[in-house]
């Protein structure tokens, strides 16, 4: 089955309002007409900000993060309908960075992408191991593990979501899975989608370990790869976009 790949630009706790008014207009005059889905995540306070310079443009808007809850006593936190509101579709869930840093549980995660779910808000599921776990044989049962949560919260809605897989050891390191690592996780992460529903085809399996302008293309030819979750490479203009046109 042939599906866009989709290309997502993890900005993490990186911008401000020049720079990102000067990346965003860098990217769209370069684009074109993209082959690929495209989406940028800027950090949630420059939502509104990106929601104006993407307007009609084949960008879409991300965020990297959503609240468990629907509104109420939760300081600092922000809902999913808030979100909604700044035309946001897609939301990142379940970072390692927020797993390691904001101890956000397998079950934190589920949650969090029920709450994008419920308002028509497509979530980014991260999963990923450690460097001390791949090494020990564990990467399997950890990627299995962190996607059954979700599974197991979101039934059929299951089919709506885009899964990440990151290698905790090769975020922001340089180094990279090769292909064949990469696509040996993402044949297992199919396979499970696959027994959990029967649209499972449709569900998009992102790499997101230090894909960059040099090796996307390799990357992307896999045929569990569905496009890329990209962090530092994301917000160089020119590297984005050789990464987009890799996707087409």
């Amino acid at each position: 089955m042939s599906k866009r790949k989709l290309i997502a630009g993890n900005w993490k706790m990186n911008g401000n309002l020049a720079a990102n008014e000067a990346l965003v207009k860098e990217l769209l005059a370069g684009i074109g007409q993209p082959a690929c889905d495209v989406v940028v995540c800027p950090p949630g306070v420059y939502v509104a900000q990106l929601q104006g310079l993407l307007a009609g443009s084949p960008i879409e808007l991300g965020v990297q993060n959503v609240s468990t809850h629907e509104n109420g006593p939760f300081t600092g936190d922000v809902s999913a309908d808030m979100l909604k509101d700044f035309g946001v579709r897609y939301a990142i869930v379940g970072h390692s960075e927020r797993r390691q840093h904001q101890a956000e549980s397998d079950v934190h995660v589920a949650i969090k992408a029920k709450r994008a779910l419920a308002a028509g808000i497509t979530p980014i599921v991260c999963v990923g191991e450690t460097l001390r776990e791949r090494e020990e044989g564990m990467t399997e049962f950890i990627v299995k593990r962190q996607l059954a949560a979700v599974i197991h919260l979101n039934g059929h809605c299951t089919s709506e979501i885009v899964v990440a897989y990151e290698p905790v050891w090769a975020i922001g390191t340089g180094k990279t899975a090769t292909p064949e690592q990469a696509q040996s996780v993402h044949a297992v992460l199919r396979a499970q989608l696959r027994a959990a529903t029967e649209q499972a085809d449709r569900v998009r399996i992102l790499y997101g370990g230090s894909m960059n302008a040099g090796n996307a293309a390799e990357l992307l030819a896999q045929p569990d790869i569905d496009g890329g979750l990209i962090g530092g490479a994301a917000l160089k203009a020119p590297d984005f976009l050789k990464i987009i046109g890799a996707a087409a």
